[in-house]
C-alpha cells in the first residue's frame, strides 16, 4: 500500500483494492484528507471496482461521514465504481443514526 496522507494519527493508503483510512478523522483533517482520496480516485480507470475501508476510524464525527459521501461522489464522477464500504463499529453507528447505511455499498463488517 502507498500512504497518501498522513496527520497526527490519521493515514490514508492506497492499495489495489482501494483506499483504506485510519485514525480519528475530525474537521481539522477531512478538507485534506479528501482531496487526497479524491486525487487518487481520479487517477483510477472507468470501470475500477474499489473498497473504501474505514474500519480503521474508531473516533468518529461527522467530519468522517463527509470525507466518505465526498469520496463517493468523487467516484461516480470518475467513474468509478464502489464494491463495498467497511466501516468500524463507532462509525456503523453514527452512519445507522444520519440514515446513510442504505445509500451505502456497506460491507457488513464492523
Amino acid at each position: 500500500m502507498s500512504r497518501l496522507f498522513e496527520r497526527s494519527d490519521v493515514r490514508l493508503e492506497a492499495g489495489p483494492q482501494g483506499l483504506a483510512v485510519s485514525g480519528d478523522v475530525d474537521f481539522e483533517v477531512a478538507a485534506p484528507l479528501v482531496e487526497a482520496g479524491s486525487a487518487w480516485l481520479n487517477e483510477q480507470p472507468a470501470g475500477a471496482r474499489l473498497v473504501l475501508d474505514l474500519g480503521g476510524v474508531e473516533q468518529v464525527s461527522s467530519a468522517a461521514l463527509s470525507v466518505l459521501l465526498e469520496w463517493t461522489r468523487q467516484a461516480r464522477t470518475a467513474g468509478v465504481e464502489i464494491r463495498h464500504v467497511r466501516l468500524s463499529a463507532p462509525l456503523a453507528r453514527l452512519t445507522q443514526v444520519a440514515g446513510l447505511d442504505e445509500l451505502l455499498p456497506l460491507s457488513g463488517e464492523a
